[in-house]
């Protein structure tokens, strides 16, 4: 069978016991970067083989690891950080196993849109998760969209590189007063929440540069319908 176990974003210490027992009783793990699984390993003292699995070798190797787990090996499928599948690699494997009848188990743990989601203090009962935004083909034609037809809490993954950019892109498409939240570096030692408008954060991060993995919360437009927690548990 296919285990698909979540890795710490950051502390070393977010892994749940589960995922640990999981990873030692594998016959195999897959991972993006065997360097930075290995960190991971060693730290708990899993000693156990490792194959790379990413997105540039994933489409090659696909059959023969479907054609192991139909022979009864067990693996166990990590990334760099958090939920495989979540703009990491894993869906085109889990997919392919559903398919040939291979039983997947996702084990709960960690991933970043939410907390990120959790603490800006921004709308949460309702929220869409749309991973990284277009580099270049098909980015204004996503942002129109989400400007035209999202009324819910968004959230964006983004790397500081591109940070003010989307900002800005947001400020234009979405309203220079959306209220939004970047966060930086979540569950380790420079972790940080920022809020403001899109506009004063894009404005912020001109003139301070922004290091390390980052979560972009926007909230929803004024005047869109906000369902309370309270409400959202009557039904």
């Amino acid at each position: 069978m296919l285990y698909l176990v979540p890795s710490p974003i950051g502390n070393l210490g977010d892994i749940t016991y589960r995922a640990v027992e999981v990873l030692k009783q594998a016959d195999v793990i897959l991972c993006e970067d065997t360097r930075t699984s290995q960190v991971l390993l060693n730290h708990y003292g899993i000693h156990k083989p490792l194959t790379p699995y990413h997105q540039h070798n994933e489409h090659k190797i696909l059959e023969h690891l479907v054609e192991q787990l139909a022979e009864g090996k067990t693996f166990a499928l990590i990334t760099d950080a958090g939920t495989p599948g979540i703009s990491d690699p894993g869906f085109l494997l889990v997919r392919e196993c559903v398919r040939k009848n291979i039983k997947v188990t996702c084990l709960p743990g960690a991933t970043a849109f939410v907390p990120a989601l959790v603490q800006s203090g921004l709308p949460a009962s309702r929220f869409t998760f749309e991973g990284f935004l277009p580099v270049k083909k098909g980015r204004q034609t996503m942002l129109k969209k989400l400007a035209a037809e999202e009324e819910r809490t968004i959230i964006l993954y983004e790397s500081p590189y591109r940070l003010v950019k989307t900002l800005q892109d947001l400020a234009t498409w979405l309203g220079a007063d959306r209220p939004a939240a970047v966060c930086r570096e979540l569950s380790k030692f420079y972790e940080e929440t920022n809020t403001g408008t899109l506009a004063s954060l894009a404005a912020h991060y001109s003139k301070h540069a922004a290091k390390g993995e980052i979560v972009l919360v926007v909230g929803p437009a004024t005047g869109a319908k906000e369902e309370s927690e309270e409400d959202a548990g009557d039904e």
